[in-house]
């Protein structure tokens, strides 16, 4: 039974682990989104969008590139056409 137990306790620990460096948790206030991390990494792992600007988030490539763009115009702290010109911005520089 301890071995059991053992086991069970380390397999928790791994898919805790997996959930961390697969997804971004974005927080809007009260409010989480999950994102998809386009490669495994700890980095913006929970990110607030807390007194930042759109033009901030969206620096942040590994944020940009895992569609955070997407979630902030979802969750209306901009709009479609906002969300353009920034992509627009980053498209040209090739980031």
């Amino acid at each position: 039974m301890h071995f059991l137990k053992r086991i069970a306790f380390w397999g928790c620990l791994v898919a805790i682990l997996y959930v961390f460096v697969s997804y971004h948790f974005v927080f809007f206030g009260k409010k989480m989104k999950i994102l998809k991390k386009t490669e495994p990494t700890l980095r913006y792992t929970i990110f607030s969008v807390h007194a930042k600007s759109n033009k901030t988030i969206l620096s942040i490539k590994q944020l940009r590139e895992s569609g955070i763009a997407d979630v902030l115009v979802e969750m209306g702290t901009m709009t479609k056409a906002e969300r353009r010109a920034l992509m627009a911005k980053y498209k040209k520089k090739g980031h």
